[in-house]
């Protein structure tokens, strides 16, 4: 596949605010698996119907967020960070963007607590795979650009078996895994743009298995 010349302003799912361009954080976990996939999809066009499994994430995250808003009080993100440095609170499909490093995306459950935020991101199983380690760090990212340099309440990273209160893997968001996250945020905007090629993976099994 060539690469040459960019790819903005033909690309399925982004979005651009103030001239930058963000692409989901939900990539993350993609780009780690195969970034061949986001080329295929949102360069090319090519549509694949959703697998089992997509659908049946979608209809729980829909089932769970129509929970939370029946019991829920809207708030402004200001008064949930002044709240929760008194008490524990929490919100569901939170929206977040960073325009500095052109992200954005849907939290699937935040704790904010006296103590900590705690970013869980909502999986199916309960092994906890780089790609969607990488994809919880984006929201970290986008949720740090929040809160601001005044909070320096630490931000903890979490997966969740989908449909359970099970937490099966809880890490710190600190240094490393910022400038982790953000080289590969920046990686993937330089194959946007054109700067870099897409690579599919060599793994002839993720090759089967890809829909």
């Amino acid at each position: 596949m060539n690469s040459e010349g960019s790819h903005c302003g033909k690309i399925s799912q982004v979005r651009y605010i103030k001239g930058k361009l963000l692409f989901p954080i939900s990539w993350l976990q993609k780009q780690d698996y195969c970034e061949y996939q986001i080329y295929l999809e949102n360069v090319r066009g090519l549509k694949a119907e959703p697998t089992k499994a997509m659908v049946e994430g979608q209809q729980e995250h829909d089932r769970l967020y129509t929970e939370f808003v029946e019991k829920a009080v809207p708030a402004t993100m200001d008064d949930m960070l002044t709240e929760s440095r008194t008490a524990k609170i929490l919100s569901r499909e939170l929206r977040v963007e960073n325009i500095e490093y052109g992200i954005f995306g849907f939290i699937d459950e935040i704790w904010l607590t006296p103590d900590n935020f705690v970013i869980i991101d909502d999986k199916p199983g309960v092994k906890a795979y780089t790609s969607s380690i990488r994809q919880v760090f984006g929201y970290c990212l986008a949720f740090k650009s929040i809160t601001g340099l005044e909070d320096n309440r630490p931000i903890m990273a979490a997966l969740r078996n989908r449909g359970t209160d099970n937490i099966y893997w809880l890490a710190p968001f600190d240094h490393t895994a910022e400038e982790e996250i953000i080289s590969l945020i920046m990686h993937t905007h330089d194959l946007l743009s054109g700067k870099v090629e897409f690579s599919s993976s060599s793994n002839i099994n993720k090759c089967r298995s890809c829909r």
